[in-house]
Parts: C-alpha cells; structure tokens; sequence
C-alpha cells in the first residue's frame, strides 16, 4: 500500500519544482537570446559607426529601459510630468544604447560563461555570467524581471549596479534642478556618447 502511494506524494513535489524552475529557464533562454543576438550583430560590424542603431532593435526587445529609467531617477521619478517621463525613457535608451555600443571593439568577439541563475524574489531572475572579452576576465550579473516577459532591468559589473551608479548622478542633478536638470544631464550625456 505505501508503495502506490509513494508516487502520489512525490508527483505534487516534482509539478511544484518544475512550476518554480520553469521562470528560471524562461529567463536564462531570453538572456541567452539577447546576447546571441548582441553579438551576432557586433560580429558583422565593421566599425563602431552605425552599431548603436544596429544594436537599438534588439536591445529594445530585450531589455526593460521603462524600468530601467524609473528606478535609475529614484524617488524623483514621481514628480516628473508624463511627457518628461516619456523624455527620461528615450534619452536614457539612447544613452545606454550607446555606451552599451561604444564598448564594442570589431573583431574582438567576448566569450559568456554562464552560470547558475537565482530567484532573488517571484517575478525577479538574476543570472550571473564571467565574461571574457579582449584578454580581460569581467563578472556580471544580469537581473530580469517578468513583465509582458523577461526583460533585463539591470546589469551589475564587477559588483557595481548600472541603474545604482546612474541613480546617485541623477539623484544629484535632481537636487539641483528637478526634473528640468535629470533631462538636461541626460541630453548632455547622451549627445557625448556617440
């Protein structure tokens, strides 16, 4: 009799496994899928010029800039209007964009080891990696959040947090001049980077 139920007991653990790791495994194959498709697109360039663009589809599919930006501007985010808000977003973009891009070497192609992803929170994924990239060794931690889907909402380099670094700038612009002076940094920025 213990034996015939045995397998009852068992089969609600293994559905509520397979129902807690199957986000992980969402998660990890999209971030695989975006940096595959990162590279692809970095591989085929010939120069720097142009990858920004290049790089914008692929990135605004896969990455989560309206989260990005909101928590990047902080507590201030609440007292921008809608249209600054919308302004924030796309500056912000193109500023990740093409940092993101300027960083690309062409015919340098970086190597990802990935490695075991943790669910910090329910609906959150993070996924630590060691890159490779021109002889020089990196840690870096995607964190995706579940929306609409997976989308990368942070990037943590050798411990340091993409939207904390941009938070304590944009924090201090804020003191300075509201939302009127996050966009005007943001402008700044984003017309340096090319």
């Amino acid at each position: 009799m213990s034996r015939r139920l045995l397998p009852l007991l068992i089969a609600p653990f293994l559905l509520l496994h397979g129902a807690l790791a199957s986000p992980t495994a969402e998660a990890e194959a999209r971030l695989h899928a975006a940096v595959d498709s990162v590279v692809q697109i970095a591989e085929r360039a010939n120069t720097t010029d142009g990858l920004a663009d290049k790089l914008r589809p692929i990135l605004a599919k896969y990455v989560g800039f309206d989260a990005m930006t909101r928590r990047a501007i902080g507590p201030g985010w609440r007292q921008f209007s809608k249209g600054q808000q919308d302004q924030a977003i796309g500056l912000f973009t193109t500023l990740i964009i093409r940092t993101y891009a300027s960083k690309y070497t062409p015919g340098a192609q970086p190597a990802v080891d990935y490695k075991t992803a943790t669910t910090p929170a329910p609906g959150r994924v993070e996924v630590p990696t060691t890159l490779l990239y021109k002889g020089s060794r990196y840690s870096v931690i995607y964190r995706l959040e579940q929306a609409e889907g997976w989308d990368i909402t942070d990037i943590v380099v050798e411990g340091v947090s993409l939207v904390a670094n941009y938070r304590t700038q944009f924090d201090s612009e804020f003191k300075k001049g509201g939302a009127t002076g996050v966009i005007a940094a943001l402008n700044q920025s984003a017309a340096t980077v090319k």
